[in-house]
């Protein structure tokens, strides 16, 4: 059976066996075959003579195979009304996206595709069997919007969502509000994730922090907080600043610089949200939650080590200083 449109509508085609001349069926009667030869209450009169009624059973007298064909035409009708019911819930599961795999270290297409259950962060890629460091897609915003992230799948068990990564200067990080709101840089690169993002996740599930140090000797130093959270209580995340909310402190060899910040709005150097007189974000050429002014400065310039001008390089206070910029930065998210 075919379906067209006639009138604005959909009906019935069929390539069966066809009626004699004057045959056809009216969605009022019921179900019963009518004749251009008129009908009797409760029956209808075919071609000849012959009668075949519309309920209790049919009598047939004549014509005993056209009122077949009538019953099997009735029932088409019924199928196909059916069908049509069934119509919008199957064009809604086709039009459902399919789930795509991930596929590490890969742009492109890999930004068009979607999944039925995407994930939220690299939490959900690991659980997925995706258990390699590399880049992979998430949803903080939802189904349709994507954003490129790099998984550290290796450190202390893996499953770490990377918002902050710097190796080499190759980015600046001196900029203003808008890209620290949205994001910037490459996720296989150097990049900030965005803090409308990490509001997002931190909304949506409760996280540690991990913040990773290098310096140019190559020694290494971490920092960990059992609580991490971006807005927590606002209404609106960027009205409140997208205030820093850090807990529970563990020594991995970096010391503390980070708890000083905790309750503090974000600040750029054209969105001043800061608790000193002078700007902090322009004093030292960078972007945070800044108090007065900072312990953490991880957006700083990228100095290379020691420099000379005063807390205005990728410093971690209470490891190195005031005075030294540090070769790598990572600043990572699992679920607690």
């Amino acid at each position: 059976m075919k379906v067209r449109a006639l009138g604005g509508g959909l009906s019935p085609f069929w390539r069966g066996p066809q009626p004699e001349r004057g045959l056809g069926w009216h969605p009022g009667s019921g179900g019963s075959l009518l004749t251009s030869e008129g009908t009797e209450p409760g029956s209808e009169r075919v071609s000849g003579g012959g009668v075949c009624l519309g309920g209790g059973g049919a009598q047939v007298r004549r014509k005993q195979g056209l009122c077949g064909v009538g019953r099997t035409v009735l029932r088409t009708l019924i199928s196909c009304q059916q069908a049509l019911l069934a119509l919008p819930l199957l064009l809604l599961l086709l039009s459902t996206p399919h789930c795509a795999p991930q596929t590490p270290l890969i742009r492109g297409d890999a930004l068009e595709k979607s999944c039925l259950q995407q994930p939220l962060d690299c939490d959900d890629i690991y659980s997925q069997g995706y258990q390699t460091d590399g880049v992979y897609l998430i949803y903080p915003e939802g189904p349709s919007v994507p954003v490129p992230v790099f998984c550290d799948m290796t450190t202390e068990g893996g499953k770490w969502t990377v918002f902050q990564k710097r190796f080499n200067g190759s980015v600046s990080f001196f900029r203003g509000w808008n890209d620290y709101k949205l994001g910037f840089g490459r996720a296989d690169g150097e990049y900030w994730l965005g803090l409308q993002n990490l509001h997002l996740l931190t909304l949506k599930q409760k996280y540690e922090l991990r913040v990773d140090l290098e310096d140019f000797e190559n020694n290494t130093a971490y920092a960990k907080y059992a609580d991490f959270s971006i807005a927590p209580n606002a209404v609106s995340a960027e009205e409140d600043g997208y205030s820093l909310y850090v807990a529970g402190f563990e020594d991995g060899g970096a010391g503390d610089s980070l708890s000083y910040h905790s309750g503090q709005k974000f600040s750029t150097f054209d969105r001043d949200q800061d608790l000193f007189l002078q700007n902090c974000a322009a004093l030292s050429s960078g972007a945070f939650w800044f108090r007065s002014c900072h312990f953490a400065n991880l957006n700083g310039f990228y100095l290379g080590g020691p420099h000379l001008s005063y807390a205005n390089g990728i410093n971690w206070a209470q490891w190195k200083g005031f005075y030294y910029s540090l070769k790598r930065t990572e600043m990572k998210i699992r679920r607690a």
